[in-house]
């Protein structure tokens, strides 16, 4: 897997700034939603056919790298 910041683009004009994939109307958060809801890679695909798996990858490797800025406030 390349770096996904190849992959994931981020424009104020476009869907309110939300991070997408390079720079369609997709976001990485509907691609998560997909992959949640149960659908499969190949199935995501064949709805976004401009979509390539290493999109896919890119969208979950946003997420976990994401995921590890989380600041813990203490209680």
């Amino acid at each position: 897997m390349t770096d996904y910041r190849a992959h994931i683009t981020i424009d104020a004009i476009k869907c309110g700034g939300k991070p997408c994939v390079r720079g369609m109307r997709i976001t990485v958060y509907d691609v998560l939603d997909y992959l949640s809801s149960g659908m499969t890679f190949e199935e995501i695909l064949e709805d976004f056919p401009d979509m390539t798996r290493d999109d896919i990858l890119a969208c979950l490797a946003f997420a976990a790298d994401s995921g590890r800025r989380v600041l813990a406030i203490p209680a």
